[in-house]
């Protein structure tokens, strides 16, 4: 059976407070439905390890029915115009440069000519470094996200649930880490691992 990409994103499976099963969602699938039993499957929740989303699967059947239904909605990235690679441009060829059009006050050009390797070299170098933080902002959002996600989910009636996203919110990474401590093992564990990038600003 051919695998969606979809199948192969990495998710945890929880039944009830306990970690039963982690890897991709494929082998999660085949682990809970050839090793769970029918009735603890209405304690089953699913995890997407990047989002902290559940994920809902529909168990009826055999392991093979369960799996081609899961392809099936899975879907696929119709082959239109909107996800073709653009045409590269003219340029220099060894390089990949691409030539552009920049409007800029006389003072910014005075500014961007004065500094080492001219205004070329300059420009490349603040839009990598912005690119670059612009990365690291959405990898602290996205673990932010789904640290709330999983929490909302899983430890809603936890002790001090609301400070520990305020915590979260917040930045404050020692807190936040307090106030966990003495949850329950698999999920707390399961947080750590979600926010391991959600404080990433306050260790820049």
């Amino acid at each position: 059976m051919q695998v969606s990409p979809n199948n192969s994103i990495s998710c945890t499976a929880f039944v009830e407070r306990d970690c039963f099963a982690k890897g991709t969602l494929q082998h999660v699938v085949i682990t809970v439905k050839e090793n769970l039993e029918d009735s603890k499957f209405v304690q089953l929740l699913i995890f997407n390890d990047l989002t902290g989303k559940p994920i809902d699967i529909d168990f009826r059947g055999n392991t093979a029915e369960v799996l081609e239904r899961l392809n099936s909605q899975a879907g696929h990235i119709p082959d239109t115009k909107e996800h073709e690679q653009p045409a590269r441009r003219v340029g220099r060829p060894k390089l990949g440069v691409v030539s552009g059009e920049v409007t800029l006050l006389p003072r910014h050009w005075d500014w961007l000519k004065a500094q080492p390797g001219g205004a070329s070299v300059t420009l490349r170098r603040l839009i990598d470094e912005a690119r670059r933080s612009g990365e690291n902002e959405s990898k602290f959002r996205t673990a932010q996200e789904a640290s709330y996600h999983f929490m909302t989910a899983m430890a809603g009636d936890f002790p001090q649930y609301e400070e520990v996203l305020r915590a979260l919110y917040a930045g404050n990474k020692d807190h936040f880490y307090g106030l966990i401590d003495d949850w329950t093992t698999d999920i707390r564990d399961y947080i750590k691992t979600l926010a391991k990038c959600a404080f990433i600003q306050e260790e820049s």
